[in-house]
């Protein structure tokens, strides 16, 4: 559960699924409304998270392991929930982060082979217990994955590890993402990240601004 009367969105999918466009929309929305937000993401949504980020994602000569891996994305979360999440969300803003720790529980976790369960114990550690309001996870085919990564700007190191991998690992990776939905529908959204941006925004609207009525009374 959120802190005070605040709300946490987070955003899941598979490389290439159109996370960053739908938040920016989301951002817009609530703007417009007159809601109190900020944006952030894992990892990177603080100072010591863009230098973790920048370790995972941009020193291609650093050969990480898989346990490695986990524990740096988790030490992100842990200092993300503590000087970010939780004192937007006491603050009673509306929280957009770009990934939580589903994905960790995703990637690392199943994907990766580490245990599911492993990774939820840190997350929980790492969270404080605390977890998303609403998770939007934008469903793509893995097959899909290469295509519109390759059309996005390959400038953006940060994203190479995970985008090269095999079709095989992103399968796993969306399998392992549905599992989640599955065993928590009322947290976790799957939306068919092949509709247009306007149908997929349409959507989020439309889970979110019910949702914000209960929690702020403010829409």
């Amino acid at each position: 559960m959120s802190m005070g009367q605040g709300y946490f969105i987070s955003f899941e999918g598979l490389d290439g699924a159109g996370k960053t466009t739908q938040m920016e929309l989301l951002a817009g929305w609530l703007q417009r409304q007159g809601m109190e937000y900020i944006r952030t993401c894992e990892p990177g949504g603080t100072p010591l998270g863009v230098e973790i980020r920048r370790l995972l994602f941009q020193q291609p000569e650093l050969t990480i392991t898989p346990l490695a891996e986990a524990f740096l994305f988790q030490a992100d979360r842990a200092q993300h929930f503590q000087t970010r999440i939780l004192p937007a969300l006491a603050e009673g803003k509306v929280v957009l982060s770009d990934r939580c720790f589903d994905s960790s529980i995703a990637y690392q976790g199943a994907a990766q082979g580490l245990g599911t369960d492993l990774i939820t114990q840190l997350s929980r550690i790492a969270t404080q217990g605390h977890a998303p309001d609403l998770t939007i996870f934008l469903d793509l085919d893995p097959a899909l994955v290469h295509k519109r990564t390759s059309a996005l700007d390959s400038g953006r190191q940060e994203q190479s590890r995970f985008d090269r991998a095999s079709e095989q690992f992103h399968t796993r990776l969306r399998q392992a993402f549905l599992a989640l939905a599955q065993a928590e529908p009322q947290r976790i959204k799957v939306i068919d990240a092949t509709q247009s941006v306007e149908r997929i925004h349409q959507h989020i609207v439309e889970l979110i601004r019910p949702r914000l009525n209960q929690s702020q009374g403010a829409i």
